[in-house]
C-alpha cells in the first residue's frame, strides 16, 4: 500500500476502476437482489447523505494534513539554505586554512542537498545519503579542530553554525519521511467504496445513465490522487523544489 501511494497516477487509475466497479455492483446487483421500497427511500437517502458527508470530511481533513506536510517541507528547505549560507559566512571567523576547508566542504555539501531534493522516485538516495553523512563528518572535524586550536567565543559561532547546518538536514529529512498513515488511507478508501455502492444502489432506475453514476467515483478518485500527490515528496507532480538552495548556490558562485 505504501508503495502504491508513491505513484499517484497509478493510484488514480486503480481507485477509478475500484469505485466504478463498486457503483456497478450497487446498481446492477444489489438493486435486483433487494430493491429499495418507496417507503424506505427517505431513510436510505438520510443514510446515504450521512455517509457521503463523512467521506467528504475525511477527504478534507486528509487534504489539510497533506498540505501542512508540504508546507513544512518547503519551510525546512528554506531554513536549511539559511543555515548553510550563514555558516559559509562564519567560516571567516576561523583561521585561513580552516575557513577555506569549511567553505569548500559546504559548497560540496550544498550540491548534495540539491541532489537530494531533485532525486525522483528515490533514485540514488542511498549514494546521496552516504556522501552527505561523510561531508557532515568532515565539516564537523574542521570546526572541532578550529575550536580546539582557538577556543574563543568567536570560533564558537562557527561551531554553532555548523551544528545548525547538520540539524537542519536532519529536520528536513524527517519531514520528508512524515507521511499520512496508511491506516487513514485504508479508512478513506473503505468508506469511498461503501459510498460508491450506495450511490449505485440508490439509483431510481436500472437504466440510470452511466455518466451520472461515474461522477462520484471519478471525483473521489481525483481527490484521493491529489492528496497522494501532495503527500508524496518524490513520486508525484507536486514537489518541493530547492529554490532557496539553488539561489544560495548561485550566490556562492558569483564573484
Amino acid at each position: 500500500m505504501s508503495q502504491l501511494l508513491r505513484h499517484p497516477a497509478v493510484l488514480f487509475v486503480l481507485l477509478l476502476v475500484l469505485l466504478a466497479s463498486a457503483t456497478a455492483v450497487g446498481s446492477r446487483v444489489l438493486r435486483r437482489i433487494r430493491p429499495i421500497a418507496d417507503d424506505h427511500r427517505e431513510d436510505f437517502t438520510i443514510v446515504q447523505g450521512a455517509t457521503l458527508t463523512l467521506l467528504a470530511l475525511l477527504i478534507g481533513f486528509t487534504l489539510s494534513m497533506a498540505v501542512g506536510r508540504y508546507d513544512q517541507r518547503k519551510n525546512l528547505e528554506e531554513e536549511e539554505a539559511n543555515a548553510i549560507g550563514t555558516e559559509y559566512l562564519r567560516a571567516d571567523l576561523m583561521d585561513a586554512e580552516g575557513g577555506d576547508k569549511a567553505r569548500t566542504l559546504l559548497a560540496r555539501y550544498l550540491e548534495q542537498r540539491i541532489r537530494y531534493y531533485r532525486a525522483h522516485g528515490g533514485q540514488g538516495l542511498e549514494a546521496i545519503g552516504t556522501a552527505t553523512a561523510q561531508l557532515e563528518d568532515e565539516m564537523w572535524k574542521v570546526v572541532r579542530d578550529a575550536a580546539r586550536k582557538t577556543p574563543t567565543p568567536i570560533t564558537a559561532l562557527a561551531v554553532s553554525g555548523m551544528n545548525d547546518v547538520i540539524n537542519a538536514q536532519g529536520y528536513a529529512e524527517a519531514a520528508w519521511r512524515n507521511r499520512i498513515p496508511v491506516a487513514a488511507w485504508g479508512l478513506m478508501i473503505a468508506i469511498a467504496v461503501f459510498s460508491s455502492v450506495m450511490q449505485g444502489y440508490g439509483a431510481r432506475t436500472a437504466r440510470a445513465r452511466l455518466g451520472l453514476l461515474l461522477i462520484m467515483p471519478l471525483t473521489v478518485a481525483l481527490s484521493l490522487a491529489l492528496i497522494a500527490d501532495i503527500d508524496s515528496p518524490r513520486g508525484g507532480l507536486i514537489r518541493v523544489a530547492p529554490q532557496n538552495l539553488l539561489s544560495l548556490q548561485d550566490s556562492l558562485k558569483a564573484p
